[in-house]
């Protein structure tokens, strides 16, 4: 953590970028999700006490807005202070400022709880699996995690050209996931060939009239092309489509995979599986 009174001593942009990112480490501080090095290590004062310092500092920056300001002396000055509110709106009203607003992956999430969760607690529906193919989005891989975490798959498979799961960003989306569920990365050829292979993809059945598997594994692809031909041909039981009425027509992969996973797996509660 930088010391406040080096602060002064920058120019006003390198100021406001300084303290963004000082705030966004507090954010992960509070919430116990520092990253390696970034953890709270200025001695001469409390961490409140440090975030109230940094917080008084953009009250200072001519190009705060008024309302902003009283919102902000209002955070310091609360009685109990909430830290990480606190640097949650310094941060991003600093980020107005500059103009330049944080990506969906640089949030700052807390995980719900720092109890690590063993594979064999996990609650899934055995062999309900889903293969990420060339997913270029460290933000979706982690969506993909967690949205398979949360809706009870048994295994993610990744391709080889699909971003790694441990990059920081993919991480800090999939909220603990990707450690808890882990992956196998490999090639379509190298799927269980005992499963049934169905993929996420325009063109096909209609999701609420597919026939889904009790068991299998179902392809989604990047957000840029969509599953590959050799994935198409791999799909012996076939290709399920999300109806949409939009102009676009087009949906994020972490959300359709959603979307997916809630029809996929009320129709293995309600019977409506088949085993394939």
């Amino acid at each position: 953590m930088i010391d406040p009174n080096k602060l002064f001593q920058l120019s006003a942009g390198q100021k406001r970028r300084k303290l963004a990112l000082t705030f966004g480490e507090l954010e992960r501080d509070i919430a116990g999700i520092a990253e390696k090095g970034t953890a709270y290590n200025f001695t001469q004062m409390t961490r409140q006490e440090y975030t109230k310092a940094v917080a008084k500092i953009v009250l200072e920056d001519p190009k705060l807005p008024a309302d902003a300001a009283l919102e902000l002396e209002k955070l310091i000055s609360a009685n109990p202070f909430d830290e990480r509110r606190t640097c949650n709106f310094a941060r991003n009203t600093l980020l107005s400022i500059i103009g330049t607003f944080p990506a969906e992956w640089d949030l700052i999430i807390a995980p719900h709880s720092q109890e690590k969760i063993s594979i064999e607690k996990r609650n899934f529906f055995p062999g309900v699996c889903v293969y990420a193919e060339d997913i270029r989005s460290p933000f979706n891989v982690g969506s993909i995690f967690r949205t398979a975490e949360a809706m009870g798959c048994e295994k993610v498979y990744i391709s080889p050209n699909c971003t790694n799961p441990e990059q920081t960003k993919a991480v800090r989306s999939g909220m603990g996931c990707i450690e808890t569920l882990g992956y196998t990365r490999c090639s379509l050829d190298e799927l269980p060939a005992d499963k049934p292979v169905f993929v996420l993809e325009t063109g096909g059945t209609p999701i609420k009239e597919f026939k889904f598997p009790k068991e299998g594994i179902v392809i989604i692809g990047s957000e840029e092309l969509g599953v590959s031909p050799e994935a198409l041909k791999r799909a012996t039981a076939g290709t399920v489509s999300i109806p949409m009425t939009g102009l676009k027509a087009s949906l994020n992969v972490g959300v359709a995979f959603g979307i997916l996973m809630q029809e996929w797996i009320c129709a293995i509660q309600e019977g409506r599986a088949t085993c394939l």
